[in-house]
């Protein structure tokens, strides 16, 4: 009966995280890693062994959804996983080395503190529904970061075109790193990359990062599985949750405005960094 309980709550809460994570292109794993680590007393590393396999759920789920869409940028995508994949190999082998040390509570002050630092920037830009204009690289350009995509809420096309692309590959590096270290598809790094350097809409953005989380979280979990930290009977409900709460979530974002999702995704921002701080100082 009890293990009935705990699966159910597990499922509860992986549906919400799936939800969240596709609306805003978090990948869910933001959520599930402090949740299980706080709520249900799972280990530091099992909890992002679990949380590695929902990112991939969710983006496997929401993805295919923006896909079909054409809301996600495949060549965008695609170009920015030369940086992601990297670090995510880097911070997941970083993972299975501290999960067996005492640095756990120190580990979740740092992931609250790489949240909460990205907030400043993403409120300023709360009106923003298009960007003052600023010359596109000549990367962006010989690489054709460009597209467009029908807005089902204004009932037009709207073009676009990527516009730093050198400064978003260091972004996503670093959203590798930070994703294979703590199992979050790090989607909050990978849309402010999108959004702020690149200059997408935030429609796309948010699109194209549920695309990029899953394949940055294939490349931790190789590394997070070898090292013996994803146990099936864990993974499974959060898996089927985060698959659910993001198809819903697909289902929903074509019919949002650009500003509300902007105004969604901060919301999310501050409240999980302040609950990973608190937690990670309440337990040195």
């Amino acid at each position: 009966m009890l293990l009935l309980v705990l699966v159910l709550a597990l499922l509860a809460v992986a549906i919400g995280a799936g939800f969240l994570g596709s609306l805003a292109g978090l990948g869910g794993g933001v959520i599930i890693t402090p949740v299980l680590v706080v709520f249900f007393g799972i280990p530091f590393g099992d909890a992002v062994g679990a949380s590695a396999v929902s990112v991939l759920a969710t983006s496997t789920t929401a993805g295919a959804a923006y896909v079909h869409d054409h809301l996600t940028d495949l060549r965008i995508g695609n170009f920015l996983q030369v940086a992601t994949v990297p670090g995510a190999l880097i911070g997941a082998a970083a993972t299975v080395f501290l999960a067996r040390t005492s640095l756990v509570p120190v580990l979740l002050i740092v992931l609250g503190v790489v949240l909460i630092s990205t907030v400043p920037g993403t409120i300023a830009m709360r009106h923003a529904d298009a960007f003052a204009p600023i010359p596109t690289s000549p990367l962006s350009k010989r690489l054709r970061l460009r597209g467009a995509y029908f807005d089902q809420l204004n009932q037009r096309v709207v073009t676009y075109e990527g516009k730093r692309a050198k400064e978003a590959l260091g972004v996503m590096f670093g959203a590798g790193l930070v994703a294979g270290l703590f199992g979050i598809g790090s989607g909050v790094l990978k849309v402010l990359a999108l959004d702020r350097a690149l200059r997408l809409p935030m429609k796309v953005s948010t699109a194209t990062s549920n695309f990029m989380i899953g394949v940055t979280a294939t490349a931790g979990v190789g590394v997070l599985f070898a090292g013996g930290l994803i146990f099936p009977m864990l993974a499974a409900p959060v898996a089927l949750g985060t698959t659910t709460g993001s198809f819903l979530g697909s289902r929903l974002l074509p019919r949002m405005s650009n500003r509300l999702i902007r105004w969604v995704f901060v919301g999310i921002l501050i409240a999980l960094s302040v609950e990973v701080i608190i937690r990670g100082a309440s337990s040195l």
